[in-house]
């Protein structure tokens, strides 16, 4: 069965792996889904998953995020400080807040969930109800990069830590299609478990490899890595699903 057959078979969720600036390529995936009228019925995300999956889902189409990220400048984001990381994450926060179009998740036009880790249990948690902002934020708390955010007497850091699928609200045999950041991180073993494309019932997976790695003193690489994943994903629609898997350079 072909990608598309797949995708329009029946209703589907949506996951978006974690992958330091990977929302970019998430985007491109994103842009193809909108143009298709592929449409999930909800969205689940880990960091950069998380900040592109909740900002479509909140109601920022697909071309108008791929324009907010292109004009995306690292003093934007950049603030250092004393703490638990390097940057104490408030212009993070307040971008957040200039961009999204509602606060709550409550008010987002397609239900979504965010994996995010607390660092005091040392376990991924599910947040899908309340601000929104903070919530992505907190799923994309990169360790040592962004400081911790505590929302309801939890601590929160990247939800990629120990979810990169994004799959810890997934429901028992939820159908569901899955984009993969294949991770570049050096200290990553390439046989960890963490970063395998998971074996789930009814999940199908596209995982784009050789996409130029972007990050905050390369942001421009972002836009080449969005237009690669976008014609990966043209390409992709039309190929063979292989043991639910497709996988395809950039």
């Amino acid at each position: 069965m072909k990608l598309i057959d797949w995708l329009r078979q029946e209703e589907f969720s949506l996951t978006l792996s974690s992958g330091f600036f990977g929302f970019f390529a998430h985007t491109g995936i994103l842009t193809v889904l909108e143009e298709e009228k592929l449409m999930p019925r909800r969205v689940m995300g880990a960091s950069s998953g998380a900040l592109a999956g909740a900002c479509w889902a909140a109601g920022i189409n697909s071309i108008d995020l791929r324009n907010i990220l292109f004009d995306l400048k690292r003093q934007d984001f950049w603030d250092p400080g004393f703490g638990l990381g390097l940057l104490k994450g408030q212009k993070f926060r307040d971008k957040l807040t200039d961009i999204l179009p509602v606060e709550t998740f409550e008010e987002c036009q397609i239900p979504l969930a965010l994996s995010a880790y607390d660092i005091r249990s040392k376990q991924t948690l599910s947040l899908n109800s309340g601000a929104l902002g903070p919530a992505i934020y907190a799923s994309c708390a990169i360790p040592l990069m962004f400081q911790p955010i505590e929302i309801d007497d939890y601590k929160f850091l990247d939800g990629g830590l120990k979810d990169r699928p994004a799959l810890a609200s997934a429901k028992k045999g939820e159908r569901i299609f899955f984009h993969h950041i294949a991770s570049k991180s050096s200290w990553r073993n390439k046989d960890a478990p963490s970063i395998q494309i998971p074996k789930r019932e009814n999940l199908a997976s596209l995982a784009i490899y050789d996409l130029p790695r972007s990050g905050p003193t390369k942001l421009d690489v972002g836009q080449e890595a969005y237009q690669r994943a976008y014609f990966a994903m043209r390409r992709a629609l039309n190929m063979e699903l292989l043991d639910n898997n497709i996988y395809i350079a950039g």
